[in-house]
């Protein structure tokens, strides 16, 4: 699938690198050096936004390392091979109508800084 080039260049003001990431039907959207919210440890890692359904899931953030956010989360996921890399997921459900890219990851973004 493709997506809306200005969508992915918003992507970038919220990382150093965006690219797209195709594995079996999903094209997934590589984030290179993803800022991660304000209290979250690390402050930066890779992320992989998947923009499309999957696990029961609307859309989801895959993130390179399990991150210590300020409030718990229920990291659901751990080790999901995609792109010959391991991937974490925690539960975080984004319900918006037709949201744009950048809505997408800030809405999965917002997660880490909600007490649920």
């Amino acid at each position: 699938m493709e997506y809306p080039k200005e969508q992915i260049e918003d992507l970038k003001g919220y990382c150093s690198k965006v690219r797209a990431a195709k594995e079996g039907e999903i094209t997934y959207l590589y984030l290179e050096d993803l800022r991660l919210p304000a209290g979250c440890t690390p402050e930066v890692c890779d992320g992989l936004l998947c923009p499309v359904a999957r696990d029961g899931y609307p859309s989801r953030l895959f993130l390179s390392v399990q991150v210590s956010p300020p409030y718990p989360r229920n990291w659901n996921v751990s080790n999901a091979r995609i792109g010959e890399k391991n991937w974490y997921v925690f539960s975080w459900r984004v319900n918006l109508v037709s949201p744009t890219l950048v809505q997408m990851l800030v809405a999965h973004l917002t997660g880490f800084t909600k007490e649920k």
